[in-house]
């Protein structure tokens, strides 16, 4: 057994007050990413960009993600930047909850016994802090020079992984409980920052694995590439991979499985659909359940008009990072007909970057909910292989559905507005 322990001492991240990235963040052993890492993975915040958390709005069509709070047209990569950062404050404000930036200390101690791992992190300031271990497998096959890409399964895995491919087991439950609305404010980030915290669990998971990325890059001895990083998960746990893709920008490759409503759906096109008479899961519905999103966004769930922004903002705060996601159309509650219609509008996200093919979504139906049949491999492997093996000439071209919509029809010219420019 191998035994090692990692310290950063005193390193404080420079962040704004909703956690961004700055211009030039620095790492800590962090390994060269290959020729073929993403042209602009990581858009530098514009400086002066104004982000509050809440502005007057009013639009029953979803929001044309390339306006500016002031109204101003997005036409530059630039501009995007702050886009993003002003999405990233509203979704906080809304429905999220703060996201904390990275702690002054993290520290990390890995064991490595045969092919399996534990690397347990310790996080937080002098006098308080707190640990959390998440497991890792490794692939039989040899490492790659900067070591393996991983794979972070919420919970448990529910989807194949190619071999060459590490897997890491993070137990997101622990991190932030989620039995029912009375587990809110309870969980390892709750230890540290307070149960009175307005962090949503998805935030706090979402923190989470900003501590485990973290803790790969001060750990060389783990052999894993940190630059290299998948997170997933499924039905509520794929809302939670949703999140961690859209506020950590060093995931390389987002994969949300039947994530549903609050995931990779809308909550304007849940309404709609609820409205319609499918009986789907919508905002006024969720927020009775688990403490997925901040106690705040109850005032917001019979006002969704009013929210300045929806979840094709969220999922394009990824681009143009990759991300493919998965829903199942036998399952009404997981609101179809807004998956396909917010992932259509949140594609014109990466349209707009140059790279559509890094966006991918496949919807079918006929099999069991978090089951994934092997049909589905192909577009799920491409995805694996070209951005976490780096493989040439692969193809991730997938957008897809079967169109079982319960008899609602989609028009897209109802609810999608803008015409997509070319950002340069």
């Amino acid at each position: 057994m191998v035994f090692l322990q990692s310290t950063v001492l005193g390193l404080v991240i420079a962040a704004t007050a909703f956690a961004l990235p700055s211009k030039g963040r620095g790492t800590v052993g962090q390994r060269t990413t290959s020729p073929s890492s993403l042209r602009l993975s990581v858009l530098p915040r514009q400086a002066g960009c104004d982000t509050p958390s809440y502005i007057p709005f009013n639009e029953t069509q979803l929001p044309n993600p390339f306006v500016l709070n002031n109204g101003a047209p997005v036409t530059t990569l630039t501009e995007w930047a702050c886009r993003r950062s002003q999405i990233s404050s509203l979704i906080q404000g809304y429905e999220a909850g703060y996201l904390p930036p990275r702690p002054p200390i993290v520290t990390a101690q890995f064991a490595r016994s045969g092919t399996n791992a534990n690397l347990t992190i310790t996080t937080g300031a002098l006098g308080k802090t707190v640990s959390f271990t998440p497991t890792i497998v490794y692939p039989t096959t040899a490492a790659p020079a900067g070591g393996y890409p991983v794979v972070i399964a919420y919970d448990f895995l529910t989807i194949p992984v190619p071999d060459g491919i590490a897997i890491m087991t993070y137990g997101n439950s622990e991190m932030a409980e989620q039995n029912d609305l009375s587990s809110r404010g309870q969980g390892i980030f709750y230890d540290l920052y307070g149960s009175n915290a307005t962090a949503s669990a998805m935030i706090a998971w979402a923190w989470g694995v900003s501590r485990i990325i973290d803790a790969l890059e001060i750990t060389p001895s783990a052999n894993i590439n940190p630059a290299k990083v998948a997170v997933t998960g499924c039905s509520r746990d794929g809302k939670g991979a949703m999140m961690a893709g859209a506020f950590e920008p060093r995931v390389a490759l987002t994969i949300p499985q039947e994530s549903g409503s609050g995931g990779d759906t809308c909550w304007r096109l849940s309404k709609y659909e609820q409205d319609m008479g499918d009986v789907v899961q919508q905002a006024t519905e969720i927020v009775t359940e688990d403490p997925w999103f901040s106690a705040n966004f109850d005032n917001w769930v019979y006002n969704i008009s009013q929210l300045p922004y929806d979840h094709h903002s969220l999922a394009g705060m990824i681009a143009p990072r990759p991300m493919i996601s998965y829903e199942n159309t036998a399952f009404e509650w997981l609101s179809p007909l807004s998956a396909y219609g917010c992932m259509t509008a949140a594609h014109t996200i990466w349209e707009a970057m140059g790279v559509p093919e890094n966006h991918g979504f496949v919807q079918v139906g006929d099999h069991p909910h978090c089951e994934f049949p092997t049909y589905l491999n192909e577009s799920l492997f491409a995805f694996f292989d070209k951005f976490l093996l780096d493989e040439p000439n692969v193809n991730t071209s997938y957008f897809s559905t079967n169109g079982q919509f319960n008899g609602t029809a989609w028009v897209p010219q109802d609810w999608i507005n803008w015409e997509t420019p070319t950002l340069t």
